[in-house]
This record gives structure tokens, sequence and C-alpha cells, in this order.
């Protein structure tokens, strides 16, 4: 017996609440047999629902699912209404469809609801670009304007993350066409369904690669049955469903249509036709002249019948041999360089354009009627001198030879002539390629430092690794400057981009980083002014830095970065991620602090500084990048810069392939350490020099593990230079040592002398000399020799 579920019925604010909602609702109750779900009985439906549907509250109140929609019973709807019924588990589903009894792309959210279920559905053809808008243009009337073929694929993944299938979200007209099936069949269904050849022809591939890593893709794809050849791009969605758009490029095939055309019309077409197809797909891959060679010589050559081939291009006034196969050595020769008015017939081809057969040995005789200067025949008996021309402009000759005689039909005429027109185009995009990668590669050398300075206790190699190809250049970039007496400048760096410009900018910065350290500003200094240009500059880009100043004397670095990824330090068999403060990246702000660090860098330490290429990209995280940076540089075998640069470029450090340029640069300091450790640095006379040199000196103190001193080492200095700069004009240099204590000394051009004074008890100021009579095991004060003074003062040591 057929008996429908019983259920309580909705209570009265549940349908005000469905009433009120834009979107359809419907509540229905199972209708069982024997126990066993069969149909459902709609018992509610609101009028956003009858509006979508079609149909009036009375038609569908009362009835059930079999009888109102008939043609849908078996597209999987019911079986699974049924299992959110049986399993309490909502579920979703995208369906169209365009049937007597209902029409509409619906999106169905389905949960339990008593012994039934409630549907939330909405027809997505309705959706408007802007919503409630007057004259609002329909999605889907968009979509199928702005494309001639246009899907949305949905992912579909197994327990383990890996996409396994796609469903089809959405798919226009033309776009289901393709597939010879109509919107409805296509819409929700799996495209193992709609298109199990996606899976052999790469698409599946291709889909899947967009999805998880939201690069772009484009292919070209023909469809013999509709005649066409379309463009297919692929792009990622930011909902994570992967978009395909269709657009015809059929015209720009016409000429390869006619030239197979018209070698079908003899009895070889398809063979030559197939010829045609190889030729052009190989000569297609080929990017440099070396490649369109090899193609002409693995391809072509067979392709046109010859036994003996031979490339000859214009140049400066004479025809020059380029590439050549199947030739005798005294033919080869002769044909290295041939003046324009010889009489080979290549040279006419070249200066006018027109192809010229020769079909027997007295002809070729007879062409070149001087044996003194003739080019010798070889063991050929039949030429083809091809012209190698691209609209118009004749680049040089192509000659095929052939063993036996050959009289060149029409039909292997015009085959011939394509064979070439197709070499000529494939050989001036690589001689533009090369051109233009010339260019690029000369642009790149000129901005880099064509050779670092040999400095005196600092070994160093560097390299750069592009990454991008053709006229892309790089940002990244890096630099030694010698500063004298000891001192290094040493910077790395990368522009955002991948173009001259960004090369451009980078010539910019990389030349002021370089005058600004000249001119012996402080590493923030270097940067605060490099920040400052760029932003004058208006290039609206922003570049990352890191900048050292080595002082190889006294075995100290003093680095600041600007938004960069800090260096990678060895001492022994211990290498570590250098922890310095940072700062934002030049161009951001103009208000940017570069706050600075000072370190040791011991004897026989290595310092390797690098762009985030080597180490990261959206595939790679920079942390584990990081890691196996400092396992790298732990197993250097060598303290040699250039056997440690080849040991990390070997090593699995980073993304593999790499994704972006990469600019490394290692130091191995040779200089002996100070005896006593001694550190010096000179600071601007500005108010904001007494927080740098505090900075300083308390790194020093943490490097020389003398932290319990630092408190007082640090006020006292304080207390002196501050009293330096509110009492001089120009830079104060502060300078400690280490020895049986810590002295700390400060000298400015003022040789006005600290006096003790007696403060009020209210007083603010005149206490620092109290504080430093108190503190200090001794201090003091002396003149220096060229003028200005000296202050000191000594504490006892930690431990």
């Amino acid at each position: 017996m057929v008996t429908a579920g019983a259920g309580t019925p909705p209570d009265a604010e549940l349908l005000a609440m469905l009433d009120s909602d834009t979107q359809g609702w419907v509540l229905a109750r199972a209708v069982r047999d024997a126990g066993r779900i069969v149909d459902f009985e709609i018992i509610y439906i609101n009028d956003a629902g009858c509006r979508l549907s079609g149909r009036s509250r009375s038609e569908l109140v009362g009835g059930r699912y079999r009888e109102l929609w008939p043609e849908t019973v078996h597209d999987g709807t019911l079986p699974l209404y049924r299992s959110v019924v049986e399993t309490r588990r909502p579920a979703t589903r995208t369906v169209y469809y365009d049937r007597a009894t209902v029409a509409g792309h619906f999106e169905f959210w389905i949960g339990p609801y008593g012994d039934g279920f409630g549907v939330r559905f909405v027809d997505l053809r309705q959706v408007t670009v802007t919503p409630q808008s007057a004259g609002g243009t329909r999605l889907y009337d968009m979509l199928d304007a702005a494309f001639d073929g246009f899907t949305l694929l949905r992912p579909i993944r197994d327990d383990a993350g890996e996409i396994v299938d796609f469903g089809c979200e959405y798919v226009n007209q033309i776009g289901a066409k393709l597939t010879g099936r109509s919107v409805e069949d296509v819409v929700g269904k799996r495209l193992s369904e709609v298109s199990p050849d996606a899976w052999s022809d790469g698409q599946f591939e291709r889909y899947c690669m967009v999805a998880d890593s939201g690069e772009t893709c484009r292919v070209e794809l023909t469809y013999p049955e509709i005649s066409q050849t379309w463009e297919v791009n692929i792009g990622r969605a930011s909902s994570g469903f992967v978009a395909v758009s269709f657009r015809e490029v059929t015209q720009e095939h016409d000429r390869q249509q006619q030239l197979t055309l018209s070698v079908a019309r003899a009895e070889e077409a398809a063979a030559r036709a197939s010829t045609l197809q190889k030729v052009t797909t190989t000569l297609v891959a080929a990017s440099t002249t070396a490649e369109v060679y090899a193609a002409i010589g693995a391809v072509l050559r067979p392709s046109a019948g010859g036994q003996g081939l031979a490339l000859l291009l214009l140049n400066d006034g004479q025809l020059r041999l380029q590439y050549h196969a199947g030739y005798e050595p005294d033919v080869v020769e002769e044909l290295r360089r041939l003046p324009l008015d010889h009489p080979y017939p290549a040279t006419a081809v070249a200066r006018t354009g027109r192809p010229r057969y020769l079909t027997s040995i007295t002809e070729f005789e007879a062409a070149q009627p001087d044996p003194a200067v003739a080019v010798p025949r070889g063991g050929r008996q039949a030429w083809a001198f091809l012209p190698l021309a691209v609209a118009g402009e004749v680049l040089g000759t192509l000659v095929v030879g052939y063993t036996q005689p050959r009289t060149f039909d029409a039909e292997e005429r015009d085959t011939l002539t394509a064979l070439a027109g197709l070499s000529a185009q494939a050989l001036q995009r690589a001689l533009l390629f090369e051109a233009r990668t010339s260019m690029a590669a000369a642009l790149q050398r000129a901005l880099l430092p064509a050779e670092l300075p040999q400095i005196e206790g600092l070994r160093h190699a560097a390299r750069y690794l592009p990454w991008s190809h053709g006229i892309d250049v790089g940002g990244d970039w890096y630099d030694v400057i010698a500063l004298g007496n000891g001192v290094v400048g040493v910077v790395i760096g990368d522009i955002a981009g991948h173009s001259a410009a960004a090369a451009a900018t980078m010539g910019q910065v990389r030349n002021a980083l370089r005058a600004y350290a000249t001119e012996r500003h402080t590493p923030a200094g270097v940067l605060h002014h490099a920040n400052q240009l760029l932003l004058d500059l208006h290039l609206d880009t922003i570049a990352t830095c890191c900048y050292l100043e080595l002082h190889l004397t006294e075995g100290t670095v003093t680095a600041v970065l600007a938004g960069h990824l800090p260096p990678v330090l060895r001492t022994g068999s211990t290498s570590a991620i250098l922890e310095l403060r940072r700062g934002i990246p030049l161009g951001v702000s103009r208000t940017a602090v570069f706050p600075e660090t000072t370190f040791v860098l011991p004897p026989g330490a290595n310092l390797v500084l690098y762009t985030d290429g080597l180490v990261e990209d959206h595939r790679h995280p920079i942390d584990q990048g990081l890691d196996e940076l400092c396992e790298a540089l732990r197993g250097a075998p060598s303290q040699s810069p250039d056997a440690i640069l080849d040991h990390l470029l070997s090593s699995p450090v980073g993304p593999q392939p790499r994704s972006d340029d990469v600019a490394v640069l290692c130091l191995t300091n040779d200089a002996p350490a100070p005896c006593p450790p001694t550190a010096r640095r000179r600071f601007r006379g500005e108010a904001i020099s007494a927080s740098a040199a505090r900075r300083f000196a308390g790194d020093l103190l943490a490097a020389w593990h003398q932290q319990p001193i630092a408190a007082d080492a640090l006020l006292l200095l304080d207390e002196v230079v501050t009293n330096a700069i509110q009492h001089t004009v120009g830079d104060v240099l502060v300078e400690l040592r280490l020895e049986q204590e810590l002295l700390v000394a400060v000298s400015d051009s003022s040789e006005r002398t600290p006096q003790q004074r007696r403060p009020d008890a209210d007083s603010e100021n005149g206490r620092g000399l109290q504080i430093i009579d108190h503190l200090a095991s001794a201090w003091g004060t002396e003149p220096l020799p060229g003028g200005g003074k000296r202050v000191w003062f000594r504490l006892p040591l930690a431990g």
C-alpha cells in the first residue's frame, strides 16, 4: 500500500519566513510503499518558487513529484531527494532543464525536513550583474554576448585532495555545440561523461594545472566537424571554478588551408598535406635559428624529397651559407659567400624573390657558363632554388638538390614554395627573437657590475640566474663597493617586475645606492636617500634591498633591510638566518624608517646574500626554502665563495624548476680578528643619532656577551652622545673597545668640555656627569690633535 509520510504541518513563523524569501522554497514529504520512498508530495511552495517554476501554488501543492515533473524522474534528482531524507545529510545540485514542465538553470540546496525535505532553489539565468538595477544585463546574456564559447567547471576531488573529475556548472550554447550535445545534456554532468577525450588530448591535465596553480593556459584546438579552429583560454575564477572561454581563429589558418587544398589536387595530396602539417608543427616550435636549421634538416629536407639542402641568407650585399646538409665539402666551400652578381641561380632568386627550377645538369651548366667561377654541382642532377620571403621581404634562398633529373610539376612547385614560406616565417621569428634576446642580455649585463673589486681581507663571488626569456629583463641586482680604510659596502636587491622598465629602474637604484654609499652616509642613510629618490622619480614600483657596511679591520657588519630577506651566516659547522631589524620596501612611503643592526663577522665566516627567487615561489613555502639554504650552506665543502655558490645552486634549495630570477652573493672574511675587540661608527649630529648609537652599542655588547653591563653602558653612552649632539656641529664618532674593562669613547668637533653642575632639586638637566661619575669606574675628556674632544668612560666587564 502506498502512503504519504506523516508530518507536522509547517508552523506559521516558518511559513512567514519562507514566504518572505526572494528565492524559491519547497517543502515535500515522503510517499512510501512498504516503507520504501517511491515519491514525494509537495506540501508547500512560496511565491518565489511559483514564479521560478512557472506554475501556480494550486497546481503544485498536493501534487507528487513524478506527476509534476515526469521528464526529470530518471536524471538523478529523485534519488538525491531520497538520499537526503534517509541519510539526514544536506546536499546541493546544479541542473539545467529545457523541458515542457520545467526550464531553467537551477541551483538547489536540499536539507531534511521531518519525513521529507526542504529545498531552496534559484534560477541562475535570472541573476543579474547589478542586482535590482533597472534593465540590468542578465549574467547569462552577458556571457553569451562576450564569448563565442564559455563554460564553468567545478573541480571534483578525492579524499586525498587530488582532482579526479570536473562538474559542469554552466555552458553556453556554442560551448555545448562543440561537445556535440545540448546545454541540458552538459550542465550538472561530469567532464568524464560529456567529454571523455579530455583525458587523452591533455585538456583534463590543463584544467587541473589551472585549478591548482591559478596560472592561465592558452591552447589551440581544431574541430574538424565544424571546420573551425578555436583558441581556448583557461583561467581560475575566484570561487575556485575553472573558467574556459573559446575564440574562433579559423581565419589565421586560411593560408595553411589554401596550401593544403592546392596540394590536394595531386595524387599525393594526403601525403603532402601531412608533410606540410609536420613541417609547420616542427617550425612553429622552433625559437632560435639553430632550432629552425635543425628542423629544416630533420623534417623539411626529407619532406621535399631532396638529397641535399643549403640555406643562404642575405648579409652585407652577399649570400652567406648558414646551414647545409648532404652537400660535398667543395660545394660547401664555394657557397660560403656569394656576391649577388654571381651567376649561381641562388643569387638571382634572392634579388628577385622568384623561384627557379633546374631539371637537368645541362640547365645547371647553362646557368653558370664560366667554369672558373661556377659553383660545383656535386652529385646532383636537379635543383629547386626557393626564395625565403616574408611579407615581400626576401631573407635569402633555400636550395634543394636532387640526385636524379626532375620535372617539378605544378603541385610539387606549390608544395616547395609553401615549405620555403613556412621556413622563412620560422626563420624571421627566430632572428627577431635572437635580436631581442641579445639586446635584453646586453642590457642585463650593462646594468650588473662587469667585475667586482678585489678587496684585501674579503673574498667574494656572485651569480645571476635569469629565469625570463626573450626581451624580458629581471630586476635583481647586486654590488660590492670599496669605501676605503677597510670598509666595504655590499648590496643585493630586487625591483618588482620583469621588463625593460624594471631593469632601468634597477640600474637607477643601483647607481644611486653606490653614490650614497660612496658619500659615506650611514647604512640607514643610504637606504633613506634611495627611498626618497625612488619616490621622486614617480616610477610606480617598489624595490627590496639588503645593504651591508663591512668593517673588515674590526670584524663587524652593520646591516639594514628594506623588505628584503636577511643574509645567512656560516661560522664553523653552523649556519643560520641572521636576525636583523627590518624596514619596509623602497618606494612605499616617504616616512619609512630603516633601522640598523650590527653583528660580528668572525674570521673565516661566510655570508650569503640572495633574492627571493632562490628560496620561494607560490609552490614552495619560504620557510622550507630558508631551511634548505641553511642546510646546503652548512654542508658546503669549501671556504671559497665560488665553490660555495656552485654547491648551493646544485643543491635542492628552493623551487625546482625556478620561476623567478635569482641573484646570490657569497662573502668570505679573511681578515684577522682585532685584538682587543674594537668597533667604531660615525653618526650624524642629529637627535635621531642617539638612538642609532644605542642600537649599535647594544648589538655589539650582546655579540661580545656583555649583556649584564649593557643597561649601564647604554645609559652613559646616551648621556655623552646627547651632550655631543647638543653642543657640536658635524658628525659624532662612537668607539667601543673590549679590554680589561669596557672602554666607550665619543669624539666630536667641539672643544667645549663637559662641566659638572650641581642641579636644583627640581631641575631636569645637569645630572649627566653625576650619573657617569657614579656608574663608571673611570671617565675623562681629552682634546683631539686636529681639534675637538674625546669623552670616554670605562665599565667593569661582566663575569
